[in-house]
């Protein structure tokens, strides 16, 4: 049963707030976490791990390994991966006609079936409670009525699942706030406060009318996996009980939970 969905950033700076913004975000992941402790499992889709275009990932490997941090941040970690979750997730998505993998790596199970996990997965993990993980991968490439789609299955599949199950979108939103790789662009800000808006009036739908110039000028970190989160709130709706956004950097950051009426 799917018991709380939630946006998580992975971004440093709510490892250790310097601002009062960033703190306010700090503890509302914080309260995430309590929320989920409920959960027996956590799936998780993060945008940091294997990188493909055209298809969406579901990762086998039956060990999750910290291995890549960012800017110097390293965070310890090592999970188990529910095996018999992410294959009713795969071979549903599979049968439903999706762009949808199966990744391993070394050996198809045991100790050498073994998997990294990067900042993108440890920080939001960081704010969790320690349970086993299913890892999902977006995909830029494909309709955005496919990633809802893919979202809507992974939805029916936690919902009939026999454990309690969390979902997690780990989510940056635009780079382009100025001060960083990726320069200054205005639509930046337009994104951040156009999603935060969406998601406090509850009118996720919106998600799929937002101009792809915007996101490509923008530079988020947030869209294609917020497609997915929008396609498991629309087959198994919940109610929103917080949210919060920062950004001490060139990149925005927020964070939202969603839980059962």
């Amino acid at each position: 049963m799917l018991i709380g969905v939630a946006m998580m950033p992975h971004g440093n700076p709510v490892l250790k707030p310097e601002d009062e913004e960033t703190r306010k975000l700090a503890e509302v992941l914080k309260e995430i976490g309590r929320e989920l402790s409920r959960a027996e499992v956590y799936v998780l889709i993060s945008p940091h791990n294997v990188r493909m275009s055209e298809a969406l990932g579901v990762i086998m490997a039956e060990n999750l390994i910290s291995w890549l941090g960012f800017a110097g941040v390293q965070l310890p970690g090592e999970y188990k991966t529910d095996k018999e979750l992410a294959r009713e997730i795969y071979l549903k998505a599979k049968t439903e006609g999706l762009p949808v993998v199966d990744i391993n790596f070394a050996s198809l199970s045991g100790e050498y079936s073994r998997f990294p996990l990067t900042w993108g997965e440890l920080i939001p993990l960081h704010f969790l409670e320690k349970r086993p993980l299913v890892l999902l991968t977006p995909a830029r490439h494909i309709p955005k009525e496919t990633l809802v789609k893919f979202g809507e299955i992974v939805g029916e599949v936690l919902e009939n699942y026999g454990k309690r199950v969390a979902f997690i979108a780990s989510a940056d939103h635009a780079h382009a706030h100025g001060n960083g790789p990726y320069g200054y662009a205005p639509e930046a800000k337009e994104y951040d406060e156009l999603i935060m808006r969406i998601i406090q009036e509850s009118r996720l739908e919106e998600f799929l009318e937002i101009p792809d110039e915007l996101i490509n000028k923008a530079l988020p970190d947030s869209y294609w996996q917020l497609l997915v989160l929008y396609g498991v709130l629309r087959k198994v709706p919940m109610k929103l009980i917080k949210t919060a956004y920062a950004c001490p950097s060139y990149f925005g950051m927020g964070a939202a939970l969603f839980i059962r009426e």
